[in-house]
């Protein structure tokens, strides 16, 4: 497919389907189906794309900015959380009240999909609110302050959420258990796990990330950055952490003994700050979409970059891969949104 790319724009002319929302994309992601995308913003709406019908619907869902978004327990369903402190999930066809928090903001948003016991999780507050399928509350799970990220680990297990001061991992379904304190003074602002449980890393206010090895919790510092690093993410593999907050995705290795001693991998070099990074799926591929408005695909292995679209549709702040991994989707600071196939098929 790169041998017949002309200009940056190709793969998004060619392949995409845009839309201006007209608004701050806050968020964005793929249904665990892989068949509809959805960009939450900040007037309050949600922005839907049909992937088979090839069509957009927009939906009215919170007094406010819509904060969160993330695939729903189910195979279609999306759930939203917003500053005016509901929790919602849309559809296709319908908008549902899940739960309502007052005057606190739903800022991050979560679900395990279970055929028997589902748990949808909400952070609100100091809180992350665990909720069945019904919405009725199952358990919260309380933290020291601000929950200000949350990750959920591959086989839905444990639930990890990033605070000031550091993170704390939990067992879902343990009723009594306490969390695993992590601890590192400082404002961390986003978490990730790694695929085999074997590390959990932030992002930090201070222009770094932070790391503790599992189970033993020996700390990993992981530092040099320009920028505050917004986003982070392990590739399928786990063999790398990807993060934006540089000139270029930064890769580091978690492998041979990093990434402790060993200089980062950093790859698709540019003018501008990678604001958003998304690991593929499958394959050991990710994508970065920078401060200008560029996005831009990357295979580590063989350190190729493929350009999907050219600056100047605003900051990318929203960036994700379908569960499939046929399909990227990307939102700006203006309110622009796209969604490109990369599918063989097309």
């Amino acid at each position: 497919m790169s041998n017949t790319i002309s200009s940056p724009n190709d793969l998004l002319e060619k392949r995409g389907t845009t839309r201006d929302a007209d608004a701050f994309v806050t968020a964005a992601c793929f249904n665990r189906a892989s068949t509809h995308f959805a960009a939450s913003l900040g007037d309050g709406r949600v922005a839907v794309h049909a992937i088979a019908a090839a069509n957009w619907h927009e939906h009215e869902l919170h007094d406010g900015a819509v904060l969160t978004i993330a695939p729903d327990i189910d195979a279609t369903g999306f759930l939203t959380g917003g500053d005016d402190g509901h929790l919602r999930r849309i559809d296709a066809a319908s908008v549902t009240p899940v739960a309502a928090y007052g005057m606190k903001w739903v800022e991050h948003v979560a679900s395990i999909p279970d055929r028997k016991a589902p748990i949808r999780a909400a952070a609100v507050g100091r809180n992350i609110m665990l909720l069945d399928d019904k919405g009725a509350l199952l358990r919260s799970l309380a933290h020291p302050s601000t929950v200000s990220g949350i990750a959920i680990d591959a086989k839905f297990r444990r639930i990890a959420a990033s605070h000031y001061n550091g993170a704390s991992l939990w067992f879902v379904r343990s009723e009594n258990a306490k969390p695993h304190v992590l601890e590192w003074k400082g404002s961390h602002i986003g978490v990730a796990l790694h695929p085999d449980l074997s590390a959990i890393t932030t992002a930090m206010q201070e222009n770094a990330l932070h790391g503790w090895k599992l189970p033993d919790g020996q700390h990993m510092r992981m530092s040099g950055y320009p920028s505050k690093p917004e986003s982070l993410g392990f590739t399928r593999s786990g063999k790398w952490l990807a993060s934006a907050g540089a000139e270029a995705i930064i890769l580091w290795p978690f492998f041979g003994g990093g990434p402790m001693g060993k200089a980062p991998l950093e790859l698709a070099a540019s003018d501008s700050i990678v604001k958003r990074i998304a690991c593929h799926p499958q394959t050991e591929v990710v994508a970065g979409g920078y401060a200008d408005g560029t996005v831009l695909v990357v295979d580590i292995a063989r350190e190729r970059v493929l350009p999907v679209a050219a600056p100047g549709h605003g900051p990318i702040s929203a960036l994700a891969w379908s569960p499939d991994g046929s399909r990227l989707g990307f939102g700006t600071e203006t309110g622009f949104v796209a969604v490109i196939d990369f599918s063989a098929t097309r």
